[in-house]
Parts: structure tokens; sequence; C-alpha cells
């Protein structure tokens, strides 16, 4: 959810009302510490007094831009206040030239020769270094070629599907084998797939695999059919392609300066949630819902609204700019987002030309 800047409460804040959100908000960024009216006095450009000072927070309080954490505290910025930070007034940093090389080396370093699931995992990690958060990689389910099947009897009627892509993923799947199969036959039904869609998808497969189970008819035997057929139907029924995966490096990040029992029972909520099947289609989705990076702040983003955690997510997408899809950095919502962004945003653009 965004408050438009059109709103005219929020459009009507004075100089002196916007200093002081402004320094509120970068104390809470800097040290997650609430902020006093006698501090802030001293803080302003401008000579005001703490009573002054009060008038304004109260005001400011009233639209709902800050609140008191207890009795008699300072003020810190709530979830609709940091929104409106981050659209109204937050500048995006850029990169520097040393922060670029370290991405490019470690996204390049970890994609060279090495499989797709290595490289996300490295850019998650760096993510993580670098923003003293956790990184996050949402792999979607994506077609894969195929360089080799293999069939293992696991007992009379099971079977392990073993599927290995081109760039070494490896999926392992149990499938039901026809009544009376013998080791031999699921070796051959093996051979007879590998040599026919070695280096394709199986969509790209798809409008020959009723072609390729005739020719079955007089290669194989009735029963060795049957075993191509299943162990086609494994993948087609799925579209050929890997599950779902989510990469998160830098968990212990979130620990940090988590003092209150409250918290950690929130990290808790926060890594429950992330390990649910649906938070990776909510993420993918996210990602999806816009072309370029997005920041969602606490309870703006259901899949985090018990944590209250904040994310900052960009999609990565494939040869054809389809979304395939996402990273980006988890962490308290006093993120400092005016870095993170720009270092989302480059690391989803590097990870997309990697994989064209």
């Amino acid at each position: 959810m965004t408050f438009p800047l059109t709103d005219p409460a929020l459009a009507a804040l004075d100089a002196r009302s916007r200093d002081i959100f402004r320094l509120i908000v970068d104390a809470y960024m800097r040290d997650g510490e609430p902020l006093g009216s006698r501090n802030l006095s001293r803080m302003l450009p401008v000579n005001l007094s703490a009573a002054t000072v009060r008038n304004v927070m109260s005001d400011l309080e009233h639209l709902g831009l800050i609140y008191s954490p207890h009795t008699s505290a300072g003020r810190l910025p709530t979830q609709r206040g940091l929104r409106f930070f981050v659209d109204a007034f937050m500048e995006l940093g850029d990169l520097g030239e040393d922060e670029r090389r370290v991405i490019d080396a470690q996204v390049k370093a970890s994609g060279a020769g090495s499989s797709v699931e290595t490289m996300l995992t490295e850019a998650s990690q760096m993510l993580s270094g670098m923003s003293r958060g956790a990184g996050l990689v949402v792999a979607a389910k994506s077609e894969i070629a195929l360089k080799h099947v293999e069939f293992i009897q696991l007992e009379p009627t099971k079977a392990l599907a073993i599927l290995v892509s081109q760039g070494g993923e490896v999926e392992n799947r149990i499938l039901d084998l026809p009544a009376g199969i013998a080791p031999s036959q699921l070796q051959e039904a093996s051979n007879f797939l590998n040599a026919h869609i070695r280096g394709r998808t199986i969509s790209e497969a798809r409008s020959d695999i009723a072609r390729l189970v005739e020719e079955t008819r007089g290669a194989l035997d009735a029963l060795s059919q049957d075993l191509v057929t299943r162990g086609l139907a494994v993948w087609a029924g799925s579209e050929g392609g890997l599950p779902a995966r989510l990469i998160v490096r830098g968990r212990a990040n979130l620990l940090d300066n988590l003092n209150a029992a409250a918290d950690i029972e929130l990290l808790k909520h926060l890594f429950e949630d992330l390990e649910a099947q649906e938070g990776l289609v909510q993420l993918l989705d996210l990602a999806d819902e816009g072309s370029g990076v997005r920041i969602f702040i606490g309870s703006e983003n259901k899949l985090f609204s018990l944590s209250g955690s904040s994310l900052v997510v960009a999609p990565y997408r494939d040869k054809d700019s389809r979304v395939i899809g996402a990273l980006g950095v988890i962490g308290p919502t006093r993120l400092n987002y005016a870095r993170i962004v720009p270092m989302v945003d480059y690391t989803a653009q590097l990870i997309s030309r990697m994989l064209r």
C-alpha cells in the first residue's frame, strides 16, 4: 500500500514539520531509538523551544506519521510514516564502483561454469553480507533442458526417477511402476528417453511425445512403453520444470539488536512465513506486479504481516524478458532503503543478463 503524496494533510506539512519528521526518521534509521523534543530542538537548523517542537510532534502524531512507544518517551515513525518518508523524502543513492565490483565479481564468478542454483545462492549470500540483512532469492518453477534421466527401482511398484538438467540441477521424484517391471526394462526406458529428449525441455518435446510413444511400440516391449509414458508424464505434467525454490542467507543478521522476547517471536513468525510454500508464490507475484524494485514495509506485505519486517525485492528475467524469479533483502523496518534499493536493482539486472 502506498500513501499518495497528494494526500492534502501530508502535502500541507510546512518546512518545519518536515524537518522535524525527517530527523525523527533519520534517528530511527540510524539507531532504532525514539527521539525526544529536547534533543530535537538542539538538532534543528533554527532555534525552536522544546515546547514548540512538542506541538509539531503532536500534529505529526495526529497525522499518523509518528507515535510514542511508551509514556514520556520520544517519538518513532509509524509504518505510515516510513512509507511517507520513502515516497516523499528518500533520495536513492547510487552504487559506488567498489560495490559494483564486489557484486560483479561474486555473481559472475559463481555463474561461470556453475549451476544456476549456485549462482543464485551466491547472490543471496552477497546481498546478505552487503546489506547486513537477510538475502533472499526465489527461483520460480522454470523449464530446464534435460541432460540425463534415470530410473532406480526402490520396490516392486516404486522407482526413483532422477532428472539432471544441462545446468547441473537435480530433481528426484517417486514414480509408480507398472506391475512386473524388471531392472533391465528400467534401464531400457532410461536409455530411450535420454536418446530422444536430451538437451531439450519437456515443453519443446511435448509435440513429439505422442510420436515418441508410438516409436516405442517397435523398439520396446509393452512394460517399457508404459514406463516411458509415465516418465515423460512426471515432468510434462509440471511443464518440465524444477519447483519454486527459496534461498535465504544471513538469517543470523536479523537477530542483531533484538533483545526483547517479543522481537524474537516476530522473527520466528518471519521464518515460518518464508518457509510456507504459498509464501513463494506471493513473493513471485509481488515481484511480477512491478517492473523494478519494490519496497514493502511491515504489514503492507501480507506475507510478513505478523513479523513486521520490510522487504526490498526486484524480479529477474529470462532471455524472453519473462519474470522467472525474484531477489531481495529482508530486514527490520529501519533498513537503509536508499542504499539497498540500488543494490538489489543492480543485482537483479546482472542476474537477468547472466541468464540470457
